[in-house]
């Protein structure tokens, strides 16, 4: 029993006429007749009585129409799936570290906006016909398509009295306890900061992310990014005055990768001053 039988029976139940249901598929009548004898050959029972004019259904041509219709339309239904992906434009996007939520879904949004037809793939990490980062990550033969552009700010546990200041200066940073990133190439421009005062480390981290999450976690204070901490929960942000520091945020690419219709498309736009 295949796909191609299950068309022919439907056809004739619901013609009730060989003639009529062979020219519904385009076919000739004796090609639809041997199909139909096929398929109850198959099943081992009769499903049509022939009468001079027409034919009548039997009483398991009865039980085996609903369960065909379903089958054809789930047929149909995966055939559609396969040929919709095939009409869509392809685009695989590596994720790095520390890149803000809200940087990600605009992106995203954007995406889909420009190409309605996009089969996207997102994964986290150094992958993909592109990766949306930090311009510092990028590699030395890609390029850099700059998105943002921000600043970094004092991120500090909601409740630690420095929150309920407004401004701060150098003297109100002498004692606090630092959350750090050594392996962070910000780290070098932030040593001014942290030597300038007496206050601690209090714990260091891979990623501002898991700094976040210290801060969170009521262990120190971090300057992080502002798309970064700004509105997380248990997390309250001061502008620092110094060192001012910022940081690019972007799609690293290699040239060769503007050669994919989607890429190509969405750089386009970018590259034009599409606003996120």
């Amino acid at each position: 029993m295949d796909i191609r039988q299950l068309s022919a029976f439907v056809a004739v139940f619901e013609e009730r006429n060989i003639t009529s249901a062979a020219q519904r598929l385009f076919t000739s009548q004796p090609t639809l007749s041997v199909t139909i004898r096929q398929l109850e050959e198959a099943l081992g029972t009769t499903l049509f009585q022939r009468l001079p004019r027409g034919v009548d259904v039997t009483d398991d041509a009865r039980t085996l129409y609903p369960q065909a219709r379903r089958l054809l339309a789930e047929a149909h239904a995966l055939s559609n799936q396969f040929r919709q992906r095939n009409d869509r434009l392809a685009l695989d996007i590596g994720v790095e570290g520390d890149i803000a939520s809200s940087h990600l879904e605009a992106f995203l949004a954007l995406a889909y906006q420009v190409i309605p037809n996009l089969l996207l793939t997102l994964q986290e990490g150094c992958s993909g016909d592109a990766r949306l980062s930090v311009e510092e990550d990028c590699c030395e033969d890609e390029l850099f398509l700059p998105l943002w552009e921000e600043p970094f700010v004092l991120a500090m546990p909601a409740r630690h009295p420095l929150a309920e200041q407004a401004t701060l200066d150098e003297a109100d940073l002498a004692n606090v306890q630092w959350i750090t990133c050594p392996s962070h190439p910000s780290h070098q421009r932030l040593m001014e900061l942290y030597n300038r005062s007496s206050a601690s480390v209090a714990a260091t981290a891979g990623t501002f992310t898991l700094a976040l999450r210290l801060v969170a976690a009521g262990a120190g204070l971090a300057m992080l990014p502002e798309s970064m901490a700004r509105h997380h929960s248990g997390v309250m942000t001061r502008v620092a005055k110094a060192p001012n520091l910022t940081r690019r945020v972007g799609l690293c690419y290699a040239a060769q990768a503007l050669d994919t219709p989607a890429l190509r498309l969405l750089h386009g736009q970018l590259q034009g001053g599409t606003a996120l």
